[in-house]
């Protein structure tokens, strides 16, 4: 299925004010297309089991497990990153020092590895199937990798909360070509068809709103959807057959939309009368961010992280993917002295002992950013457990060593316990396994969530963890 859209999916606000009224497909293209490049389309069909399984599920008085998968281009000091096992058990390597608190939460893995990007081109867009496994296609159009872990455990998850997932970032995509390859895949590790990159936000301001509605939203979306079921009936009558067998394939879309609204009242309604399990955070803890995008790179990725974070603590979605910043990327970190360079320039190192020195600065820096994130999680009390004891967060990228684009084996660090079925404190190394998969992780990490697979991208049987 060619990657089309009457949006591009980089544009898009996630919201269905948007403009569904201007922007009505033209009819040759599928209504999933066309709404999917909105960003508000539905991944599965609604089905009549879904109903009854929410709202059995929303009187369980168990806190739910929640899942993110945090990303940071340009790979790691190889030299410094990881863990080894020592008398007390594991010992962080410099990079990962800012997680000591934290430590017992922790798990480390090594050897860890996508086997796809290993055959063929070389270079970055090819190591972009982190959360798929599949090979990525070299093309410069028809771009296609396969549907992410996130993004399937969203369709399962997503019948229970307000939004199915958010998908956030840091940086736009950049619109260039390089051995054959298109840039947008350094812009994107959810994809929620093998053809369509999930839809990231990038302006803290929108992602908030995606999230935190009074009830007014829900209101004006319903009032939209109303406008365009007008528009469209009264187009009915002009159409050829072949034009109305395509424009009921949108209706049902509209309709799916639709019930994705008055599932969303359904969760406030449950959440008003305190029906089983209720989040520990009841309203937004920090203030509507300013529009646009904050100047400082810290800022900016700790307000996504804040915003990440008190979507879980509301349980408004389950799972999250953040790209802390693109592969590729030059963004910058001022704050830390005698650096000017980006991560790009900086993971280039040459393997000179002074540029490398810089670039693990900038690596322990980013892990200083998640661990932050990760405290406030563990600072959430939700019952038996915390927050973060309640989840699954990874920390990853598409390369290990960043100076030789090399893939062979990739950075995985996991915090949180799983709802209680993960046990931290361990490097795992499978760096002698023969079957040392990432996407085996992608399967223990989907069964937690509920979505239970014996296969997933190009591996079969889960991971222990």
């Amino acid at each position: 299925m060619p990657w089309v859209s009457a949006v591009k999916p980089w544009e898009s606000t996630q919201t269905l004010t948007y403009g569904l009224r201007t922007i009505f497909p033209p009819m040759n293209l599928s209504r999933r297309k066309f709404l999917r490049g909105s960003g508000v389309a539905l991944g599965l069909p609604w089905l009549e089991s879904v109903c009854s399984f929410g709202a059995e599920s929303l009187k369980s008085n168990v806190a739910p497990r929640r899942l993110a998968v945090c990303f940071t281009g340009n790979g790691v000091n190889p030299h410094h990153w990881g863990a080894t096992t020592g008398a007390n058990g594991m010992e962080f390597m410099k990079s990962l020092s800012p997680l000591e608190p934290l430590k017992k939460h922790i798990s480390v893995f090594k050897g860890l590895w996508n086997p796809t990007t290993v055959e063929g081109e070389g270079g970055h867009y090819p190591k972009m199937n982190v959360l798929c496994g599949l090979k990525v296609k070299k093309t410069t159009t028809d771009v296609e990798v396969g549907t992410t872990m996130d993004q399937l455990i969203a369709a399962q998850t997503g019948k229970l909360t307000p939004i199915p997932s958010i998908v956030l970032g840091t940086e736009r995509p950049s619109y260039s070509t390089d051995s054959g390859f298109t840039s947008i895949y350094s812009a994107y590790i959810s994809w929620s068809t093998p053809t369509t990159p999930a839809p990231k936000e990038i302006f803290p301001q929108q992602a908030f709103d995606q999230l935190f509605d009074d009830g007014s939203r829900r209101k004006r979306d319903k009032s939209i959807l109303d406008l365009v079921l007008e528009d469209a009936n009264g187009l009915k009558p002009k159409l050829s057959q072949r034009d109305k067998q395509k424009l009921d394939e949108y209706l049902t879309s509209v309709r799916e939309i639709e019930q994705r609204v008055e599932l969303a009242e359904k969760i406030s309604q449950v959440e008003t009368q305190g029906a089983g399990w209720q989040p520990s955070v009841k309203a937004p803890t920090i203030p509507r961010p300013a529009a646009g995008i904050p100047t400082s790179a810290e800022d900016h990725l700790r307000l996504m992280f804040d915003i990440m974070v008190l979507a879980f603590q509301m349980d408004r979605t389950r799972v999250a993917t953040f790209m802390m910043n693109n592969d590729l990327s030059n963004m910058r970190f001022p704050s830390l002295d005698g650096i000017s360079g980006g991560i790009h320039e900086l993971s280039h190192h040459a393997n000179d002992e002074h540029r490398l020195s810089l670039y693990q600065r900038v690596n322990q820096h980013q892990v200083k950013l998640w661990g932050e994130a990760l405290a406030k999680m563990q600072a959430t009390n939700e019952g038996e457990r915390t927050l973060l004891e309640n989840s699954m967060i990874m920390l990853t990228s598409s390369l290990f060593d960043g100076n030789a684009h090399d893939s062979r084996q990739l950075p995985v660090v996991l915090a949180g316990g799983g709802g209680g079925s993960i046990q931290g404190g361990r490097l795992h190394d499978l760096s002698a396994d023969p079957n040392r998969k990432l996407c085996r992780l992608h399967i223990a990490l989907m069964d937690r969530m509920g979505l239970r697979t014996t296969h997933f991208g190009d591996a079969e049987n889960a991971l222990a963890i």
